[in-house]
């Protein structure tokens, strides 16, 4: 069971020298580093070696939850799939270590507050539809072709005037759009 340290700067011109003291003196022996790539960027080469590194029973260390990333589903979502392969997470500066009944009490909580966000968008999306539809607005996708240009189309081919295709073309359309819309 060991240590592996992870740091992270978002800019090149920034110092990683605090970070990597703090994880050496928190007994990482193997320390992994992203040099100016922003939190919010979930591939990152340093993290993903980190974490093919890690074996069950092994702590991944980094100074600070920010240094992990940006977004909350994103930690969660690391943190989870630690979890899942026997392995644990330690925030220096936060003291968060899922290896305690604590530290694993309080990523609970922050993946409950993260649930409840994306419940909280969903339900404010839908509201916004309803609101829209109310207020008249067509919702989804643009239609492609105009009753006019459909009911044209319609009575040119069944006059045998112009195939499908010819009117397809003509509007700008696949064939099977007017096929569609004329269905």
């Amino acid at each position: 069971m060991q240590n592996i340290g992870y740091a992270r700067v978002s800019t090149d011109d920034q110092n990683l020298d605090l970070q990597i003291n703090a994880l050496r003196a928190a007994g990482c022996e193997t320390i992994f580093e992203d040099r100016g790539v922003s939190g919010a960027v979930t591939k990152r080469g340093g993290l993903d070696q980190a974490l093919a590194t890690l074996c069950q029973g092994d702590t991944l260390v980094t100074w600070r939850l920010d240094r992990l990333g940006r977004s909350l589903p994103h930690l969660i979502e690391v943190v989870s799939s630690l979890n899942e392969r026997g392995c644990n997470f330690h925030s220096l500066s936060e003291a968060i270590d899922t290896k305690s009944s604590g530290g694993k009490l309080i990523f609970h909580m922050m993946g409950a507050l993260a649930e409840f966000e994306r419940s909280l968008i969903s339900e404010r999306t839908i509201a916004g539809l309803e609101a829209a539809k109310k207020r008249g607005h067509e919702l989804g996708r643009p239609k492609k072709l105009s009753v006019h240009q459909i009911t044209h189309a319609r009575e040119q081919i069944h006059a045998g005037e112009k195939t499908m295709a010819e009117m397809a073309r003509l509007y700008g359309v696949n064939r099977s759009t007017l096929w569609r819309a004329m269905g």
